[in-house]
């Protein structure tokens, strides 16, 4: 990857030779692993059996996950956060886990709208929970920085599954609770 980033240097009219960029190559590609790490975990490794049993049926809320991703078109940051609710049905999921889940997807090339769903889906198969419900709203770079250049553009995405999907009530308190 270094010797890749030394070329991307150079085609910009940069040399990849002059102090202040000597190390970039390197430290680009340590970055770059470090911001696709996604890629080297496994939902497994993530949960490790932090999974227990519990009589809670009521909606477990966690607010305002911070996530940074790259949009896998521009290769551009998006930064923002994630809210992930579920119902229990007989078994509840370390409360870090969640944050853990939002961090795995996020730490890969993505678009918005396909993180929220594999966030979602992952933790509804993985807790067998009666619903899940996800809001991501984040913004950017690639909106900001370049093409139509906006700075105060949010976008939103929302997965609802299972009674999330099926109960207009669920869905409203969990919508509720976002406003608190």
């Amino acid at each position: 990857m270094n010797e890749h980033y030394a070329r991307i240097i150079e085609a910009i009219g940069e040399d990849p030779q002059r102090p202040g960029l000597k190390d970039t190559p390197e430290r680009a590609a340590k970055a770059m692993e470090y911001l696709t790490r996604g890629y080297r975990q496994t939902v497994e490794d993530v949960v490790n059996d932090a999974l227990f049993p519990s009589d809670c049926s009521e909606m477990v809320l966690v607010k305002d996950i911070e996530l940074y991703s790259l949009c896998e078109h521009h290769l551009l940051p998006f930064i923002g956060r994630a809210h992930v609710a579920y119902i229990p049905n007989g078994k509840v999921v370390g409360l870090s886990k969640v944050a853990r889940i939002v961090d795995m997807f996020a730490r890969r090339l993505q678009i918005q709208e396909q993180l929220t769903v594999e966030i979602a889906e992952t933790l509804l198969n993985v807790t067998g929970a009666a619903g899940v419900g996800v809001i991501i709203e984040a913004k950017h770079m690639c909106m900001m920085m370049r093409g139509v250049e906006k700075q105060n553009s949010v976008m939103k995405t929302s997965a609802m599954l299972g009674t999330f999907r099926s109960n207009q009530a669920t869905r409203n308190e969990f919508l509720s609770l976002l406003r608190q």
